[in-house]
């Protein structure tokens, strides 16, 4: 008999996986998820190199004529490098005028110092990779320096609304009472005001700034996940695994947060990735306006408002670059967190 128990008690206890980990591994076999994921870091990192300054960190140079083309459209008919010819003068006589300005005979004591000094021109590029900008302006190193400017606004904005509107809608959803009725309160006041006269309201209180922006898009976008995930906790407050939870002696954060926030990760995470896209947006129209980022800054909503002047003349390449970076990271980052819904999903991971 003792020998049976010595047996049995060097038996490893096994332990299932948590809910992370095992989101992990079914998101690994989600191969849009995973090239997306791919897509994403490598615009993180490009963030990182443009931040320290590695990359883009010369984008106001005036390193090409005005609204040079892209490079495989090569330079525009009847431009070179070239200076412009003027008038041939005529040598005139020498005129003495001592008699008559004092200064005259330091006249030329000056033009042989002057002489003496090298002057150097600049010679300017015709083409670049993707095209210059209206003063001769990478293109390319815009975008990489607006992508800095534009995804830390709309990921930083959308991650302190979620943040937000995660926490008001657990407790509101969670307590009930007293306290949910005050944050539905809070919360009738918020929407009952439309979304782009708030965020003109806080925008003209507040001024203007990378940062201000960020704080006016997660004041006024907190409000339909607070909803989503008010209603989930109502749902799942009442369940078998949180009433289990609550008789072993869990406490009211660990219910809320370890039991019941992973159950409804997936609607945080799809309307996370909503508010990105919205963030984004909203930031274009806010620099467009005048009313987001400062005008020594770069942006993808700077670079799209400049372009509408541009376009009118033909030049297209500043709106297209500007557009295909916001289009690239913001299809990865949906189609990223459409994978980490389908992995966090209790259904699914029920069903399989």
């Amino acid at each position: 008999m003792s020998a049976v128990m010595t047996s049995s008690a060097d038996v490893p206890v096994q332990r299932s996986a948590g809910v992370w980990l095992t989101a992990w591994r079914r998101f690994q076999g989600d191969r849009v998820g995973m090239v997306s994921m791919v897509v994403v870091a490598a615009f993180l990192l490009l963030i990182a190199a443009a931040t320290t300054g590695l990359v883009a960190s010369q984008w106001q140079r005036e390193l090409a004529v005005p609204n040079a083309p892209p490079t495989i459209l090569g330079p525009r008919a009847g431009e070179d490098a070239g200076t412009l010819a003027g008038p041939e003068s005529q040598a005139q006589p020498p005129v003495d005028l001592s008699d008559i300005d004092p200064l005259a005979p330091r006249y030329k004591e000056w033009a042989e110092r002057a002489s003496k000094l090298q002057t150097t021109e600049t010679v300017k590029a015709q083409t670049l990779p993707l095209g210059a900008d209206r003063l001769g302006r990478d293109v390319l190193a815009k975008a990489i320096k607006g992508t800095e400017i534009s995804v830390f606004v709309g990921v930083l904005a959308a991650l302190l609304a979620t943040v937000i509107g995660t926490v008001l809608g657990a407790l509101g959803g969670f307590f009930g009472g007293k306290v949910g009725d005050f944050l539905e309160w809070v919360y009738n006041v918020f929407t009952a005001v439309p979304d782009i006269l708030l965020i003109f309201a806080f925008a003209a209180v507040l001024g203007r700034g990378v940062d201000t922006v960020v704080l006016i898009l997660a004041l006024t976008g907190w409000t339909g996940l607070y909803r989503q995930v008010r209603a989930e906790f109502i749902k799942h407050r009442g369940r078998e695994y949180v009433r289990a939870a609550e008789a072993i002696g869990a406490s009211t954060t660990s219910r809320m947060f370890r039991h019941i926030l992973p159950n409804v990760s997936h609607v945080i995470l799809v309307r996370m990735s909503l508010l990105v896209v919205g963030f984004i947006k909203s930031e274009v129209i806010l620099s467009y306006l005048g009313l987001g980022v400062p005008i020594d800054q770069v942006s993808w909503g700077t670079m799209l408002a400049e372009a509408q002047s541009e376009l009118i003349l033909g030049h297209w390449w500043q709106l297209a670059t500007a557009t295909a970076f916001m289009a690239v990271f913001v299809t990865a980052f949906s189609l990223m967190a459409d994978g980490w819904r389908d992995a966090l999903d209790p259904k699914l991971r029920g069903a399989e």
